[in-house]
């Protein structure tokens, strides 16, 4: 199966850029089945209905979350109802999965959603619940696994990988909205620290550059705004998978003015 993965959508021009591109980006590249990050869609925080629908119309199968997951109340019953996960390390009380599994081309394939620690909201244990959920998977024999880690630090990230190698198909890290240059398969398993946004390429990790700036110069905050032009990018990780095992991987960046970039993930 060939899947792809989107980093975090960034209000109204992430939504454009899936608009404008998504549909003819899986003809071209025979993509079975995508995932995105939803917990910017909406005015940069968290997601409404109205923009849940559209996104699905756009051609995404699953969206996951994070820390800005309860933004919009109305997500609540919608956790239930659409093919939305939060955070699969939250309590077991909290409203919500952060683990679907799907049959795709008579496989199947499991989502898992995951948060970190440093510099987020209070959650159980991320590596634990890591740990327990692809053993539970594994005795279900569901090889094919992809996991979305939402977290701040780098180094969590990358220790998620070293637990998980080879026992998963890919971990790709979101939250950051900036992308970096590490994309590689080892023992199976491919691995980004992060995919990077979905929406404004310019101005401050897709938001609005004049509160920040200002913020940064007095020490007062602000509220963040989506400026109402930007130039825009739409990023996204490509991987077949074979048997559990990641065989071939690569990142797209797309840019409003048609644009691509195309960066082979190496073999480690």
């Amino acid at each position: 199966m060939k899947i792809a993965f989107i980093g975090d959508i960034l209000g109204q021009p992430g939504r454009v850029m899936l608009r404008d591109y998504l549909k003819k980006i899986k003809e071209e590249h025979k993509i079975d089945f995508v995932i995105a990050n939803y917990e910017n869609a909406s005015h940069g925080f968290g997601l409404t209905l109205k923009n849940a629908n559209e996104l699905f119309s756009y051609g995404i199968d699953v969206m996951s979350g994070g820390n800005h997951t309860w933004d919009k109340k109305e997500i609540i019953p919608l956790l239930d109802t659409h093919e939305l996960l939060r955070p699969h390390n939250y309590p077991d009380e909290v409203p919500g999965t952060g683990l679907r599994i799907y049959d795709i081309k008579g496989e199947k394939l499991a989502v898992l959603n995951l948060m970190g620690h440093y510099a987020m909201p209070y959650t159980d244990n991320a590596f634990r619940c890591a740990k327990n959920t692809v053993e539970a998977l594994h005795t279900q024999e569901i090889k094919n696994i992809f996991v979305d880690f939402h977290a701040e630090a780098t180094s969590e990230k990358r220790a998620m990988m070293m637990m998980l190698q080879g026992k998963v198909s890919g971990i790709i890290g979101t939250h950051t909205h900036v992308g970096t240059d590490d994309f590689q398969i080892v023992n199976g398993t491919a691995y980004m620290s992060d995919i990077g946004l979905t929406g404004c390429r310019d101005n401050i990790i897709g938001m609005d550059k004049d509160v920040p700036i200002k913020q940064f110069l007095t020490g007062l905050k602000g509220h963040f705004d989506i400026p109402k032009k930007c130039k825009k990018i739409l990023q996204m990780a490509v991987m077949q998978i074979n048997d559990g095992k990641c065989s071939e991987a690569y990142k797209l960046k797309i840019f409003d003015d048609s644009r691509v970039i195309k960066t082979e993930a190496w073999l480690d």
